[in-house]
């Protein structure tokens, strides 16, 4: 019998799976509508990647997840496809006569984007089964056919340390150790090399971003990935029949202590990831962007973007007392504000915010009268109180250590797992949810909260063994646990923002984004290193759920207090610093910087992001980001170093005539002219650091 094919047509994508008698089913085209690439052919993998305990390698020995035995023993046993509220449904299903075990391949689009979102589903069989790995999305040939590969491309990856999040690199292959070794000379179709990247703790984002991109350097042509998980992921690629592949999930025994056990019967699935096709950067991410603005949940804070005031960031920094928050109270309303948010201390009795975790009651030393008091006076000023907690938590000298039972907390061999002097709650536990329903639901009655920063600032990666096949396995069914109380919370108070925090931005993936309305992005103090995190922001969150810091000094210039609140202008503004010290005129410098923040924040929730010098390197002297809607653009240039005369390739304007007048500040010499013919934006700037924030739109010549 012939092999035959299912041609998925649903829109904007292409994707041919075969399924043939004698081999497993492959995706064998992946494509954008009408792109005019052909099959991978012999580069195609399996529908999915399942290693089981008791084997290795279906194809060669080595450490990657491509080339499982299950993978190549699967045959198809059907296949629907089917549309469910303007989004398409295609489903593989194949069975392991081995081990019985039926794999269901499920991919999902909308007809307008170049996305697919894909997962793997495994339903044990006869036989019990132990998984070590599920793949949610394997896919040969990515790149472009006939190419040499191993240097006509590029890999991008992206770092994501404490005070230096999304900083993207690119690589060759060949860079990467994946380079022509000759084995198709002795036609041996694979070689073992592979290039991964992987997060194996509960700072999902702890290291690197779960996402990556493959970029051809001959053609327009570009792959990005990313994998939807708050906890442990891993993706790798190497090469394939002369080509290269891609596999990516969620945890695996090898990077995350994971296996789960399936009685006859029992399903597993795996964690969702996501593709996107396109030519360039600015249209994947385009692409991306508004993909994660359909999928997450929807709240009313993505269209409103409050100006948020947080006290912590070179401001108070976890000391909040009756003493020293009304000054900044009213500091923050005299800048606009209408979010309040006292951070961390609120509650401990001594000096270190970090060591009294867990219990969530007011301190009756730093608050005599009540915190009550102080949210009385936030509401008065006109603004929404919110509160810090870090919910997770429990410090090892906190009472609720002893009043929960240890099952309530991770542990690994009988002993709770501490971690910098501290506990994890296992959202699993019912005595864990309850304890925190009733702290949370008692501060918000109490104190009448309508905004609560949720922080997590520490990395537990022993996961835990209790009432789990393993320990990733435990930490797994946590960390699904923990966003589903946080979306049973906001279902019970609607109105409720609730902002995801880990030390800054170490869990920035896509299914914390899916949840929560606002994201920090970073805890970096500097104004000059947050500018490149700011310019980066968009390529892992929706500029209108991305906050970043604002915190002007009054020892700084204008110049440099300027450069501060033009960080967050496309996104979100978390507002700190000394506000409540700044001389008048600084002052105006920061009301002007909310006033226009508020004139423009309407285009930002629609808006698509682009780089037009690329995305930001670290050090570069020169970062930009726009944002691109049906009015025109909205464009940040920041200079660090380097001549004060900018220039700002805007191709797509290139010949027309354009109108750019200054968002951000207005009070400080901005001198910018539009070379048409060269199609740039050339900005004079001082020669200390600088920050422009304009509008740009196309005017008629007429």
């Amino acid at each position: 019998m012939r092999p035959h094919s299912v041609q998925w047509r649903p829109g904007a994508i292409e994707l041919d799976v075969e399924l043939g008698p004698d081999g497993p089913p492959k995706v064998t085209r992946l494509a954008r509508d009408g792109d005019a690439m052909t099959s991978v052919g012999a580069a195609a993998l399996p529908i999915a990647e399942i290693h089981l305990n008791g084997e290795g390698s279906g194809v060669s020995s080595s450490e990657r997840l491509m080339g499982s035995a299950v993978g190549l023993r699967l045959r198809v046993e059907e296949h629907r496809s089917w549309v469910d509220g303007g989004v398409a449904h295609l489903e593989v299903s194949a069975r392991d006569p081995l081990s019985d075990a039926l794999i269901i391949a499920r991919w999902c689009t909308w007809p307008d984007l170049p996305v697919v979102r894909a997962e793997t589903e495994v339903i044990a069989g006869d036989h019990a089964i132990d998984l070590r790995a599920v793949s949610s999305l394997a896919l040969g040939g990515i790149s472009a056919p006939g190419s040499q590969w191993w240097h006509d491309h590029e890999v991008g990856f992206a770092h994501n340390t404490w005070f230096r999040e999304m900083m993207w690199q690119r690589r060759t292959p060949a860079e990467l150790g994946l380079d022509d070794t000759g084995l198709r000379t002795w036609g041996i179709p694979t070689s073992r090399a592979s290039f991964a990247v992987a997060q194996r703790g509960s700072w999902s984002t702890g290291g690197h971003l779960p996402m990556g991109m493959l970029r051809s350097r001959t053609e327009h042509r570009s792959l990005l990935w990313q994998v939807e998980h708050n906890g442990p992921w891993r993706w790798e690629i190497g090469d394939h029949a002369d080509a290269l592949y891609l596999v990516a999930g969620g945890p695996t025994d090898q990077s995350a202590a994971w296996m789960r056990r399936l009685s006859p019967g029992q399903r597993f699935r795996s964690v969702s990831a996501m593709l996107v096709l396109g030519e360039d950067d600015d249209e994947i991410f385009a692409a991306l962007t508004e993909a994660r603005r359909r999928l997450r949940r929807p709240h009313p804070d993505h269209d409103r973007l409050p100006v948020i005031v947080n006290d912590f960031m070179n401001a108070l920094m976890g000391d909040p007392t009756d003493e020293n928050l009304p000054p900044y109270i009213d500091a923050a309303a005299e800048a606009g504000a209408e979010v309040y948010c006292i951070d961390s201390g609120w509650y401990a009795e001594g000096a270190a915010w970090w060591n009294e975790l867990g219990s969530w009651r007011p301190s009756s030393r730093r608050f005599p009268d009540g915190l009550e008091a102080m949210t009385q006076r936030i509401r008065e000023k006109g603004m929404v109180p919110g509160l810090w907690l870090e919910p997770e938590v429990v410090s090892v000298s906190s009472p609720v250590a002893d009043i929960l039972p240890a099952e309530a907390f991770f542990q690994r061999d009988g002993r709770r797992v501490v971690e910098s002097g501290r506990l994890q709650l296992d959202l699993r536990h019912p005595a864990a949810r309850a304890h925190l329903d009733e702290a949370v639901e008692r501060l918000i009655e109490d104190l009448g909260l309508g905004y609560l920063k949720f922080d997590y600032n520490m990395d537990v990666t022993q996961g835990t063994d209790v009432n789990a096949d393993s320990p990733g396995d435990g930490a797994l069914g946590h960390q699904q646990a923990l966003l589903a109380w946080v979306s049973e919370l906001m279902d019970r108070h609607p109105g409720l923002v609730i902002e995801s925090c880990a030390s800054g931005g170490q869990r920035m993936d896509g299914a914390t984004l899916r949840v929560h309305p606002v994201q920090s992005t970073s805890d970096n103090q500097d104004p000059l290193m947050t500018a490149a995190i700011a310019a980066a922001a968009p390529t892992t969150v929706t500029p209108e759920q991305g906050a970043v810091w604002a915190y002007p000094d009054p020892s700084w210039s204008d110049e440099r207090i300027a450069f501060s609140l033009a960080n967050p202008m496309l996104g979100r503004v978390h507002l700190a610093g000394r506000i409540d010290r700044l001389a008048p005129a600084q002052m105006r410098l920061v009301q002007e910087a909310v006033s226009a923040y508020r004139a423009t924040r309407h285009r930002i929730g629609g808006a698509s992001p682009f780089w037009p010098l690329g995305l930001p390197g670290w050090h570069d002297p020169v970062v930009a980001l726009g944002l691109r809607d049906a009015e025109g653009e909205l464009l940040t240039v920041w200079r660090r170093s380097g001549p004060t005369r900018v220039r700002v390739p805007l191709a797509v304007h290139a010949g027309t005539d354009l109108s750019v007048d200054a968002v951000f500040p207005t009070r400080l010499p901005t001198t910018v002219q539009w070379d048409a013919a060269a199609g740039e934006l050339v900005l004079d700037l001082p020669e200390e650091p600088a920050a422009r924030t304009l509008r740009l739109r196309p005017t008629d010549p007429a």
